[in-house]
């Protein structure tokens, strides 16, 4: 299976969404990505992408605009503060979050909900590769901090449990 256009350009989307990130190497079969965040002056993007039949690697370096992705700012949002017996369920990946198994379908949970350490809570999606996120505790769910679709980052608040003692 090879990247197809929309794949790499879901990639670039994810790392430009991404607050924290500063360097990554993806290495898949015989496409490269090297994305480095250097200082204020903004992202330098390398691709290499050799396929079977083609002779030397095709290599470009380009700006973030020349990419079609423009640096991320800064993001002002601080995270919620927790009360006590409050657990955040927090995104173990860069991705996109949903709610529910798939359009259409009733979200996983809602607020108010008791669940259970092993429920299902969300999915949160990677090149088209969806990951099952756990409750991890047995509680309320008191918060949902994240809109179905919308990108996350790595270790940002999703879900507050208040949890069951």
């Amino acid at each position: 299976m090879e990247l197809t256009h929309d794949d790499v350009k879901k990639i670039l989307e994810i790392i430009d969404a991404s607050e924290h990130l500063q360097d990554l190497e993806l290495v898949y079969g015989c496409f490269r990505l090297h994305v480095h965040r250097g200082n204020a002056s903004g992202a330098a993007m390398s691709t290499e992408h050799r396929l079977a039949n083609e002779g030397p690697a095709a290599s470009a370096a380009a700006s973030p605009a020349a990419a079609g992705v423009s640096p991320a700012l800064p993001k002002q949002s601080a995270e919620p503060n927790l009360a006590e017996g409050e657990i955040a369920i927090r995104a173990p990946m860069l991705g996109t979050f949903y709610r529910s198994p798939a359009p259409g379908e009733p979200p996983f949970v809602e607020i108010g909900r008791q669940v259970r350490a092993d429920d299902t809570v969300c999915l949160i999606e990677v090149m088209k590769l969806f990951s099952s996120i756990k409750a991890g505790v047995d509680g309320q769910v008191n918060r949902i901090l994240v809109e179905n679709g919308s990108m996350v980052e790595f270790n940002q608040m999703l879900i507050i449990i208040a949890t069951s003692r």
